[in-house]
């Protein structure tokens, strides 16, 4: 049991977890939150997962835990970690079920004023052209031999099926594709999984919000990103779907038997790891870059389906309201990069879990127009909530692996909100508010209310106090589309 006593203030939004607090603790914990959100969660098992996710072999650095934490499957969400290649170890609970679950955002220059009559109409168009739910098939099935060729190219197979352009494959991170992804590596039942889901949004805390740019705080970088205050834009948040969720239960079960055949001690089960340099290792890193590409193209294919949407209720009413895409980020995700630790370059796997890469000005992996700002991050509040427009800088690569936090994070489990939240209270709130809802469920949409969430705006405050990222947009809900 972690406690408050136990930790070191590093500054107003730093705080350490020594490696004397336990015995077998590799490397420190170093928490990005303030003290108000630290004791927020000391009612979960954040903290003693980050302390049990510094015993594993191979970590080098520190284990990072960010303010929008939360307890999840082995790691904290918001939790990252590095270890060292060829013999640390890979872990699916650092990575998460939901592989490349992330956030896609595109921007208009349409006036709120002009688009004002016509949200109710997108609202609903978004809702039809966007298959959502759980279990939901998508716009597009697959063969086994397409659903192959998703998994190798990811965004490059939409843009050769007419679902992209040259800049959203370009302003998408790693251009929408991992090397090294493997379809030999997954399973019959994944495959089957996988067929029909692409180009769907499915439930939880998916959605395809339209927003209103509300204020601009770095007008270098939103100009940019193409960001205009007053204008409309719309972010998308999904993922790999059933394909990565079966993936990860596939190889938490194959890790298993790794643990024990590579005599790899566990503070927690769920740790479930193997080396990087194993079989096991290896063909979970494959699989991971099939599920990691599919959810690339998963989130092209629904932002195709939006431009749709935006042109049947627009086109010919007003102007400028195309969708141009800003960037797209994935938040679970365990990525092979080189990182200044210790005064020396290595390279590492880092594993981000509910967090998102915030690579500084200079980086290479940017798009040219991105280079002199860093790399845009995409920080999504709860339904009815702001969300956050950010930039990766320096210091996020000298302190966090180039990482920064996801989203508002969980307050309430989902049993909890749905018990003290009624659905249809809920969305005649927001709607009074004047936020449009589309839901599949009014359970659904109870699980994700508002009050279920940290305030966004904090959790925001304390990456830019801790120095991972700079504010250069703040966003509005005006409608939310969930499954």
């Amino acid at each position: 049991m972690v406690t408050l006593q136990d930790l070191v203030r590093i500054s107003d939004y730093e705080w350490e977890i020594p490696v004397s607090f336990r015995k077998d603790m590799r490397v420190p914990v170093r928490l990005f939150a303030t003290r108000k959100m630290i004791e927020q969660i000391m009612d979960d098992r954040s903290l003693e997962q980050a302390v049990n996710a510094a015993t594993l072999p191979g970590l080098v650095g520190r284990v990072l835990v960010m303010p929008d934490m939360h307890q999840g499957y082995g790691f904290p969400i918001g939790g990252v970690a590095a270890t060292l290649l060829p013999d640390g170890v890979i872990s699916p609970g650092g990575i998460g079920y939901d592989i490349n679950c992330g956030v896609r955002l595109l921007s208009t220059q349409l006036d709120f004023d002009s688009a004002a009559p016509h949200i109710d109409a997108l609202a609903t168009a978004l809702n039809q052209h966007c298959p959502s739910g759980v279990g939901e098939g998508g716009t597009v099935r697959l063969s086994d031999a397409e659903l192959d060729q998703v998994c190798r190219d990811g965004s490059r197979w939409a843009l050769k099926r007419g679902f992209a352009t040259e800049n959203d494959v370009r302003r998408t991170e790693d251009q929408g594709r991992l090397e090294g992804a493997d379809p030999s590596k997954f399973s019959a039942r994944a495959r089957q999984r996988g067929r029909p889901q692409l180009g769907s949004l499915g439930a939880g805390n998916h959605f395809i919000e339209i927003d209103l740019i509300e204020e601009i705080f770095d007008l270098q970088a939103a100009q940019a990103m193409g960001l205009q205050a007053g204008c409309l834009a719309l972010q998308i948040h999904c993922g790999s779907r059933g394909f990565g969720h079966q993936i990860c239960t596939d190889y938490v079960e194959v890790f298993q038997a790794a643990v024990r055949r590579y005599k790899i001690p566990l503070a927690d089960r769920e740790l479930v790891c193997a080396p990087l340099s194993s079989p096991e290792g290896q063909s979970y890193l494959a699989a991971m870059r099939c599920a990691a590409n599919y959810a690339f193209a998963n989130r092209q294919l629904l932002a195709h389906a939006a431009r749709q949407a935006f042109e049947q209720v627009l086109a010919g009413k007003v102007k400028h309201w195309q969708l141009t895409q800003v960037y797209d980020i994935a938040h679970n995700i365990g990525k092979i990069e080189t990182h200044l630790i210790d005064g020396k370059e290595m390279k590492v796997c880092v594993h981000r879990k509910g967090a998102t890469r915030a690579f500084g000005p200079g980086a290479p992996d940017l798009p040219e127009e991105y280079r002199s700002i860093g790399q845009p991050v995409l920080v999504p509040g709860s339904m009815g909530t702001a969300s956050w427009v950010l930039v990766g800088t320096q210091r996020s690569m000298e302190q966090s692996f180039g990482s920064t936090c996801h989203g508002a994070g969980r307050l309430m489990s989902r049993h909890e909100a749905k018990r003290s939240v009624r659905g249809e209270t809920l969305r005649q709130e927001l709607e009074s508010g004047g936020i449009t809802i589309r839901a599949g469920s009014m359970s659904g949409l109870a699980e994700e209310a508002p009050q279920a969430y940290k305030d966004v705006d904090l959790v925001v405050q304390s990456v830019i106090g801790a120095g991972l990222a700079k504010k250069v947009a703040r966003l509005r809900p005006l409608a939310v589309i969930k499954g």
